[in-house]
Parts: C-alpha cells; sequence; structure tokens
C-alpha cells in the first residue's frame, strides 16, 4: 500500500516544483538545472560506485563482512537512477544518497529493522595463508581398479 502512496505522491510532487520553479525562473533555466543535475550526478554515481566496488573487493580479500559496502553500493545505484530521472525533488533524495554521512545514517536505520538469521556449520577460516582451502574428504578403496580410460594403462593407484 505504502508503495503506491509512493508511486503516486511523488510524481504529483515532481508537478507542483516544476511548475513553481519553471514560474519563478522560466522554462529554459529550469530545464537547464535539470540537464545539469543529472550530468553531475553521473559524474559523482561513476566516482563513488568505482570507490565502493574497491571497498567490496577490499571486504572479500581481507574475508570482512561485506554488507556495508554491498549497501552503500545498492543506494549509490539508486541514487543514480533517482538523479537520471528528471525532478528537484528526485533530485535532492539522489544527492542526499551520494552524502557519505547519509547513506550511514540510512544503513544504520535498515540494519536496526532487519533480522539476519545465520545458519549451518561454521568451517575455520586460515586469513593468514591464501593457499589454503577447507574440504572434507573420505578416503573409499573398492579394491583392484580397473583403468578408466582417463589414465595410461602404466599408472597405478600411486602414479609416476
Amino acid at each position: 500500500m505504502w508503495l503506491l502512496v509512493v508511486f503516486i505522491l511523488v510524481p504529483l510532487i515532481e508537478i507542483a516544483l516544476f511548475i513553481n520553479v519553471g514560474g519563478a525562473i522560466g522554462l529554459w533555466p529550469t530545464l537547464a538545472i535539470v540537464v545539469i543535475t543529472a550530468v553531475i550526478g553521473s559524474n559523482l554515481v561513476r566516482s563513488q560506485g568505482a570507490r565502493e566496488m574497491s571497498r567490496l573487493k577490499q571486504s572479500f580479500n581481507d574475508l570482512n563482512d561485506p554488507t556495508e559496502p554491498l549497501a552503500n553500493g545498492a543506494m549509490i545505484l539508486f541514487a543514480g537512477a533517482l538523479l537520471l530521472t528528471p525532478g528537484f525533488f528526485t533530485d535532492a533524495v539522489g544527492f542526499a544518497l551520494l552524502v557519505p554521512p547519509v547513506r550511514a545514517a540510512a544503513f544504520r536505520w535498515v540494519r536496526q529493522r532487519v533480522n539476519v538469521v545465520e545458519f549451518g556449520t561454521p568451517r575455520p577460516q586460515h586469513p593468514q595463508r591464501a593457499d589454503v582451502i577447507d574440504g572434507d574428504f573420505e578416503v573409499v578403496d573398492d579394491g583392484p581398479r580397473k583403468p578408466s580410460g582417463w589414465t595410461r594403462p602404466d599408472d597405478g593407484p600411486h602414479g609416476h
């Protein structure tokens, strides 16, 4: 229900703002503002998005929780969509989402309202050794083996 209200209310707000701003400064300056905010916003989205991608990669490399860089990336993507949508209200919300303290506050607000449940058995990790792969195995000995076609006939159970 609240989504329907948003889809009705946002265009009404935008139309009212276009009428008021256009009446105050004229048609061409109003259109110029819309185009300029889209250009500036897309440049900001690109630079901040690249920064968050590097933070995300670093969190994966360091085996840290990637939740915050992922959330920031999603908010930056949403900000880009808002900034490319013509309108003053959507531009204001889009530019606000490009301000890191605003994103941090939005992230904290959402995090307080979302309950994350983890499941599964935690496995020991070896962050100090990048060449270690954890795994489980079971040795199966069915007796003498026939050649499978994938090995040479002279390869025994131990190889050469």
